[in-house]
């Protein structure tokens, strides 16, 4: 047995040498890239508000098809020219060891030119015990922090700029899979301190969802499921247990990866008795040789099945991503719920799927702009009940969540 196992593995690691040492086809790695920059200019809607320069874009990436010798490289070679955009719904639809993660468990500000933490994914996290909300990074693998930022590649964007800078440090501790990520850190004390993000362990959610009460109020988590469809049964029967409760909480800052209006729709249907509006949409269409008109419509939710129609309560955070933050939006858009937490992960607008023609993956182009009812671009909102985090001791977003419930209760 120790013999067919051995020959598997010998198998697996000459096919994995096989598909590296393939050889490239840079003439069609030239084609797909003329290709994306095009997709780029004709249907990012974000690209006239991004601080790169495209024609630096264009002659850069040309100059490096000549230097890529593997299929790894052709990965990271597109992957590095989204990541000029310093936009996290900008994504291939593929990785490799070499490949950033999307997002990290802590989140970085920059203050005063230093990257600071400033929020901590403290419903998701095990076993982090240390305070570390307010503290500096000074170094990243033992190296200057100011210096992995310079280091980071990209090319084409100005990484002086705060929000370039900004997102760059957090893709940054978001770290290669590849990598180790030891931070360095310096405590409001001044204490220094060394933190390895790796041997943090978030929560393993085997559920859709997940329910308690707490004093009569009725408290959902959902466990980053807004994409699965199935969720919608599960959240009906939720609901219907909790029907008798004086109050909801719904908890989406477990939904970093977003989900569809399908889920997200039929789980706020179930809180009105006629059609609302959610949210608005803004597209421009761009004929050739034509001018550029903008088109725009609001998006409604229908009433399903019977309604709750006690107070709600919704809690976002730096992990509330993409339709996790147009649910939130959606329910005060409805004017059917309170938002409390702080800032969400800001995804921006609206992705479509594009194909290359060469590679057997894609990527994500955001092509709609997203709005809250009241006008709002949805990147910019911050929530009506805004919580700074100012430590991992307590969760001051679910107190705040929880007398809102019962301050509404008092008043009406």
């Amino acid at each position: 047995m120790k013999k067919y196992i051995l020959l598997l593995v010998i198998l697996l690691n000459i096919s994995f040498i096989n598909s590296q040492n393939k050889e490239i086809n840079k003439a069609e790695i030239r084609e797909d890239l003329n290709e994306i920059v095009a997709n780029l200019s004709k249907y990012y809607i974000y690209l006239k508000e991004k601080n790169v320069d495209m024609e630096c874009l264009k002659s850069y990436y040309q100059s490096q098809i000549e230097n890529i010798k593997t299929e790894e490289e052709t990965v990271l070679f597109f992957e590095y020219l989204l990541n000029e955009f310093y936009d996290n719904h900008l994504t291939l639809s593929t990785n490799r060891n070499n490949s950033f993660r999307l997002f990290a468990p802590i989140y970085i500000s920059i203050k005063d030119n230093k990257p600071t933490i400033v929020n901590v994914w403290q419903t998701q996290i095990e076993n982090l015990n240390e305070q570390i909300i307010g503290a500096e990074i000074v170094a990243f693998n033992g190296i200057s922090f100011d210096k992995v930022i310079a280091e980071f590649p990209s090319h084409c964007n100005n990484k002086k700029d705060k929000e370039t800078r900004e997102w760059i440090a957090n893709k940054i501790i978001a770290g290669r899979y590849s990598e180790p990520r030891l931070l360095t850190l310096k405590l409001s004390s001044n204490k220094e301190i060394k933190l390895d993000l790796d041997s943090i362990i978030l929560k393993n959610n085997e559920t859709l969802l997940s329910t308690k009460m707490v004093n009569d109020i009725g408290i959902i988590r959902i466990n980053d499921a807004l994409g699965n469809n199935n969720l919608v049964k599960e959240f009906d029967q939720a609901l219907n247990d909790l029907s008798h409760t004086k109050g909801i909480v719904i908890d989406v800052r477990n939904t970093i990866f977003g989900g569809n209006t399908y889920v997200a729709r039929g789980l706020m249907g179930r809180f009105i008795d006629k059609l609302e509006p959610y949210q608005k949409h803004s597209y421009i269409e761009k004929p050739k040789n034509t001018p550029e008109i903008e088109r725009s419509w609001i998006e409604y939710v229908s009433p399903r099945l019977e309604a709750y129609e006690k107070p709600v309560v919704i809690l976002v955070g730096r992990w509330t991503g993409s339709m996790g933050e147009g649910f939130a939006i959606g329910f005060e858009g409805m004017k059917r719920g309170e938002i409390v937490g702080s800032e969400m992960r800001r995804l921006a607008g609206e992705v479509f799927d594009f194909n290359f023609k060469h590679q057997n993956y894609g990527y994500k182009l955001t092509t709609t702009k997203l709005f809250h009812v009241n006008g709002i671009i949805r990147e910019d909102y911050i929530p009506t009940n805004y919580i700074k985090q100012t430590t991992t001791e307590r969760d001051e977003i679910f107190e705040k969540g929880i007398e809102l419930i019962k301050n509404i209760r008092i008043n009406n």
